[in-house]
């Protein structure tokens, strides 16, 4: 069990730091939305929003790592505000928490060491310019000697006819794969769904599919373009203390689980007289085979883990069918608290990604629980845990849900709130998948505001927060997003352009991430009237919203009925 804190700090504090840091933060009156039945949505506050965002990203908080002081407070500011709603616990133990197991693993950079070696000599990797190692073994030390074999993009998906592992033996070995998608071709515009990235693309489907080919380790090769941000974001994600699930007794894991730059990657396939370039142009192609580099890595890890555990934070609202459930969700950690060298205090607040998202959830659930009839279906409030580290808390809510999973209707997902201003638009991803996406266009409507389209698809935002592993199940799972940068509308829409132009820039995964004064929270308020509203309809429909045939996620519910 997470550790027992004094929760009433946070709570009494929160009322505190409201006061302390309202005055100057622009809250100007949000378009209101035409409530659904029983929800006032007129009442949705910016003020409330604001409040809960500033004492979750204080400096109390200490950045909300999972399994944290600050973490743990976090928790327990959300569960107390989940109770003075009158909310009932949502875990299936009768209680708000639902302990999710982490191990918590610090390595020692000074003594741990990566290098290759080959005819054409030895190269050492060094962690935090080369190399970014994930951690992943609950173990002291770790050493690995392997071969290294390049596969390509790492993929098999036999619905395109497509299988780097082809004819390749890497049981034990250590494969090298190339972040992303093969790339469409003007015979076939659709592969691998043409612009928009695909979940085998994800550098997190890479390393799945590593284990499950028997490999030992798995080493990405990073390109700004692939990953589609730069190599810092990697590093921001694996400095420091890290967090994984840890593995059960005999199960197997990678023992090495790296990124390395495109510079270090094509010197180790140079040390066995490879030339990265042309493999990478070759792999392109269907049909290309694994190819052995010539090279052994030898790894040697020392590192501290502890085992902890951080709690996902979970109440429901009992609907007039009790059969059938919605969720919503919003991440409540982030980065935590790191040494720095630059005098700063080297906390991660995590103000926007994602005090923000749990302040409009909070916001929301008291708006349902105000409400003046039940929903149709139950409603869930889902707080996940190590969303940073790799969606662990919601992966985990997925396998062991307090709910059957078949019988959740829809996740509507809250990451990164709309701080900027008010918007014409909002991109809702997942809904354009399910048969929902129509009632999605009814209630912006209302808003006098329609969805938009993800302009980034090939940064695949669709698998990279809490609603994908709920998708990976079958559950019809959308997460909000800022809408076209053109969308924001009244006078400060230049202004609102410009900030969030430079978070994106500059402050996202930084410390950076701090409320600011800049900040016009209108479009938070637009937003969650907006997930209230449609959650509520979806809650009413007569029967559960469904993906759309032949999507990859209709697949989990369609074999179920098969069954």
């Amino acid at each position: 069990m997470f550790r027992v804190i004094a929760w009433r700090t946070a709570a009494a504090a929160a009322s505190v730091v409201a006061v302390m840091v309202l005055a100057p933060l622009a809250l100007r009156p949000a378009a209101q939305a035409p409530a659904a039945s029983g929800l006032d949505l007129a009442s949705v506050s910016a003020a409330r929003i604001v409040a809960h965002a500033t004492l979750l990203a204080d400096d109390l908080y200490e950045g909300r790592a999972p399994g944290s002081r600050g973490g743990d407070l976090a928790a327990r500011y959300i569960a107390t505000q989940f109770a003075l709603l009158g909310l009932e616990p949502g875990a299936k133990d009768g209680t708000w928490y639902q302990p999710v197991p982490i191990v918590e693993a610090t390595v020692d950079r000074d003594a741990t060491t990566l290098e290759a070696r080959g005819s054409g000599g030895t190269r050492a990797f060094t962690m935090g310019k080369d190399l970014s190692l994930l951690a992943s073994v609950d173990a002291a030390s770790v050493s690995l000697d392997a071969e290294v074999v390049f596969v390509g993009h790492g993929i098999v998906a036999p619905e395109f006819d497509w299988n780097d592992y082809a004819g390749a033996d890497v049981k034990g070995k250590v494969v090298m794969a190339m972040v992303n998608d093969p790339p469409a071709t003007p015979t076939e515009p659709a592969l691998f769904g043409g612009k928009a990235l695909t979940y085998y693309g994800r550098w997190t489907y890479k390393y799945e599919e590593a284990l499950r080919q028997g490999a030992a380790g798995a080493i990405l090769i990073h390109t700004d373009a692939s990953a589609t941000y730069p190599f810092g974001v990697v590093l921001s994600t694996t400095v420091g203390e890290q967090v994984f699930v840890p593995s059960a007794p005999g199960t197997p894991a990678l023992q090495l689980k790296a990124w390395l730059t495109e510079d270090a990657s094509t010197a180790l396939a140079a040390i066995g007289g490879h030339d990265l370039a042309a493999l990478r142009k070759r792999a392109l192609t269907r049909g290309a085979r694994a190819v052995p580099l010539g090279v052994t890595v030898s790894l040697r890890v020392q590192q501290k883990t502890v085992r902890k555990t951080s709690p996902n934070v979970i109440a429901k609202f009992p609907g007039q069918r009790t059969d059938e459930a919605i969720v919503f969700s919003s991440h409540y950690d982030h980065m935590g608290r790191r040494e720095t060298s630059d005098g700063s205090d080297g906390i991660w607040n995590g103000a926007r990604d994602n005090a923000s998202g749990v302040a409009a959830l909070l916001e929301l659930a008291r708006t349902y629980a105000a409400a003046s009839v039940r929903p149709g279906r139950t409603v869930y409030f889902l707080a996940p845990t190590a969303e940073e580290r790799g969606l662990l808390g919601s992966e985990y809510f997925a396998q062991h849900a307090p709910f059957p999973i078949d019988r959740i209707a829809a996740n509507l997902n809250m990451d990164s709130m709309n701080v900027y201003g008010s918007s014409s638009t909002f991109v809702l991803l997942g809904a354009d998948r399910t048969d929902a996406f129509g009632l999605v266009e009814e209630v912006a409507r209302q808003q006098k505001r329609a969805p938009g389209v993800d302009e980034h698809p090939e940064r695949g935002y669709f698998f990279r927060s809490d609603h994908f592993p709920l998708a990976k199940a079958g559950v019809p799972a959308f997460s909000l997003t800022l809408g076209d940068a053109s969308g924001f509308r009244g006078p400060r829409a230049a202004k609102a352009r410009e900030i969030s132009e430079a978070y994106n820039a500059t402050r996202y995964h930084q410390p950076s991430d701090e409320i600011s004064p800049d900040w016009d929270w209108t479009g938070a308020v637009e937003d969650t009237q907006l997930l209230a509203e449609l959650g509520w309809r979806i809650a009413a429909l007569p029967r559960m919203p469904a993906y759309k045939p032949g999507d990859q996620f209709a697949q989990p519910r369609a074999k179920k009925g098969a069954n």
